[in-house]
């Protein structure tokens, strides 16, 4: 299997059986937070070899499970192994590196009917992208055979380009909505700041704003809402009717907008969670609600950027003076425990294995050095209380950066991560004793 090689994994049938069994209801209903925050949780080695893993699917009724490497690799673990050939083979069109690659994939919502695997990915510049740019986001289809061992090369549907100017702030991450829509996160085209080549610099001439207060000119800076089972206007996709922009100026394949780099976002019921990474200072995890305006790059998190004060909404001119909102949860890149430089954006737990979980988010970052972040909900709405929990077990020792994060279909938790070097999929389970 090349570069992946063997896998290993500790994983019970038990447990295997305890994901198939629940099917695809975690998250539908949202049992009270319960138990005070462990202050370690182990976690298990499932399967490892990967070179940079970013993200995982999860095959519905089987134990099965969809693995994504940057490179361009999707892989297949079953039965407490990787199979040797991979599902599918983009390397001859992906383009990667630095933030570029294969950055995400997500099954339909139909997917054991319909057997349709979306993904995204990072392509040399296309027809449409100026000379000038850096690359071409892509969005595309492919049809899985039944066993759901191969994805056929051949079937590919392109739902979607965007011109990147610059190589980075690529987010990358793609989920179905309960709504049955799929969700796509978009980064501000690079560079810093939001400035430079492909970016505009002004709210349409009144302030500073940049991309990703941009929803007129471009799709960049953003979570996208689109319905792949339609077909309208000449697109491979529709626009779902709801969508904040349909009947207003701007393109309405927006949902909400102001993100740097949103790079892993995630559904809780109906709870979308996002986590966008900061510039220079500080990280965040926002709880979107649609037409929502984040507020970058006038604000990182809760504070101006690279100014003394700013606006708390746009100028009445832009989207009748929106206001800007802000996140969730914040940690800056210096001072205490909670800290780190790059937001790596998760799950709240729905499993039974770590009831002291029970309604917690859990996420990272990519610092990860042996620790994850957990926060709950508090009564009032304030910023949810967060803490640092301790890593512990054979997996947390390769366990120096983390990639992204995955929920099962029972609402177990799993990480991708490791090093630069080799990457592995972990779960989160008890610590022994």
């Amino acid at each position: 299997m090349g570069a992946v090689g063997t896998a290993v994994t500790t994983e019970t049938a038990e447990s295997v059986s305890t994901d198939r069994s629940l099917g695809e209801t975690a998250g539908t209903s949202k049992p009270a937070q319960t138990g005070a925050i462990p202050d370690s949780v182990g976690v298990e080695t499932i399967a490892e070899g990967f070179e940079i893993p970013l993200d995982i699917a999860f095959v519905p009724s089987s134990d099965q499970r969809y693995v994504a490497e940057q490179r361009g690799l999707v892989w297949v673990t079953e039965s407490g192994s990787v199979r040797d050939e991979p599902l599918l083979d983009l390397r001859d069109t992906v383009e990667a590196g630095g933030e570029k690659g294969l950055l995400g994939l997500a099954l339909h919502p139909n997917f054991a009917e319909n057997r349709r695997l979306f993904v995204r990915y990072s392509a040399p510049r296309r027809q449409n992208t100026p000379q000038s740019y850096s690359h071409t986001f892509v969005l595309s289809e492919f049809a899985v055979s039944a066993d759901s061992r191969t994805a056929d090369r051949g079937s590919e549907r392109t739902v979607l380009e965007i011109p990147e100017p610059q190589p980075n702030h690529n987010a990358g991450d793609l989920t179905f909505g309960p709504d049955g829509y799929l969700y796509v996160t978009v980064g501000d085209g690079g560079n810093g700041w939001d400035l430079g080549l492909g970016h505009v610099d002004d709210w349409y001439g009144a302030v500073p704003g940049g991309n990703a207060q941009d929803v007129r000119r471009n799709l960049l800076g953003s979570i996208l809402r689109i319905d792949v089972d339609g077909r309208e206007g000449g697109k491979p996709y529709a626009i779902p009717d709801d969508n904040p922009l349909v009947g207003r100026p701007g393109l309405d394949e927006h949902y909400a907008w102001g993100f740097r780099n949103p790079w892993r976002l995630s559904f809780d019921g109906d709870d979308l969670f996002v986590g966008d990474v900061g510039e220079s200072e500080y990280e965040e995890v926002s709880l979107v609600e649609k037409g929502g305006n984040y507020g970058w790059n006038v604000k990182e998190g809760t504070h101006c950027f690279a100014a003394d004060s700013c606006p708390d909404r746009t100028p009445e001119s832009v989207r009748g003076g929106e206001p800007l909102v802000d996140p969730i949860i914040e940690y800056s890149h210096s001072g205490g425990p909670l800290s780190g430089n790059s937001v790596i954006g998760g799950y709240v737990y729905r499993g039974s294995a770590l009831p002291q979980l029970q309604g917690a988010y859990v996420f990272g970052d990519l610092d990860a050095s042996g620790r994850l972040f957990v926060a709950r909900r508090p009564e009032d709405q304030g910023m949810w209380p967060t803490r640092v929990v301790d890593a512990v077990g054979a997996g947390s020792e390769t366990l120096s950066r983390i990639f992204s994060f995955g929920r099962s279909p029972s609402g177990e938790l799993y990480v991708l991560g490791g090093t630069f070097d080799g990457g592995a999929l972990y779960r989160i389970v008890p610590t022994d004793g």
